[in-house]
């Protein structure tokens, strides 16, 4: 990991509270994994911890969302930032010749364009993007989708299908095989895929967000429950805590307690 200025390329509103964050970076971007992220300096106050949308050379992306103060004084920053990361695990991306679907929900499509940039030369990929309306899924315009399926749903149907993306997915698993599925978004829009492609016994993987106040393993702020002891189904289901900084945000979906 690494703590490094950042020279803003471009620091842009996409629609309403959603920003796209640009920067040049001489180290980190060569070593950044699609679902990783990285905390990031908001002047005076705590660093806030965004996912990686994109890293293509010596270009890092963020798509990220107005929520309080520190991210409204990020929208607001125009020449240089310091960020520390990459952190976290991240997706596995050494895959080839799979059947593979993404279902993002609103900002849950932060770490995808990476991921999708990975893998689509290699396999066949389906992406389910949900929002509440047009505004909330303007960010795919600056997506290649030109060798993926794209499906697109609105919660008021002002663009794609009126529904939402839980709903496109138990349609297109009545339709399809899939090898592998990675869901990020609301938690209750993942609790719902992840039932359904458990179900199913599709392997799943969630990036999953808490609030975090160090992002590296040193406090308390982000823990998540998970199962411990599944490689022997005869116990009872152990729970443990588990950090989403260090040990996620990318999780095995078969381990979260949900």
């Amino acid at each position: 990991m690494f703590l490094e200025e950042c020279e803003i390329i471009e620091n842009i509103k996409i629609s309403e509270d959603k920003y796209l964050l640009k920067l040049k970076s001489e180290k980190s971007s060569e070593y950044t994994k699609a679902g990783q992220f990285f905390m990031i300096e908001c002047e005076k106050y705590l660093r806030r911890p965004i996912s990686v949308h994109n890293a293509d050379k010596n270009i890092l992306e963020f798509y990220y969302q107005v929520k309080g103060e520190g991210t409204k004084n990020l929208s607001k920053i125009s020449d240089i930032v310091n960020i520390h990361g990459p952190l976290g695990n991240g997706f596995e991306t050494n895959i080839k010749n799979k059947n593979l679907l993404i279902v993002a929900g609103g900002m849950g499509i932060a770490p995808f364009k990476l991921l999708i940039n990975k893998l689509k030369e290699k396999n066949n990929i389906t992406l389910i993007f949900g929002g509440a309306n047009e505004k909330a899924i303007k960010i795919i315009e600056y997506f290649d989708t030109e060798n993926i399926k794209l499906y697109i749903t609105t919660d008021d149907g002002s663009v794609g299908d009126k529904c939402n993306s839980v709903d496109k997915t138990k349609e297109l698993l009545k339709e399809n095989n899939f090898d592998l599925i990675y869901t990020c978004g609301p938690e209750i829009m993942m609790k719902e895929i992840i039932k359904l492609v458990l179900k199913k016994n599709i392997k799943c993987f969630a990036s999953m967000e808490r609030r975090m106040a160090c992002g590296v393993n040193a406090c308390l702020g982000c823990n998540i429950e998970v199962f411990d002891n599944l490689q022997n189904l005869k116990e009872e289901k152990k729970i443990k805590n588990a950090k989403v900084c260090h040990d996620g945000p990318v999780f095995d979906a078969k381990y979260l307690v949900i």
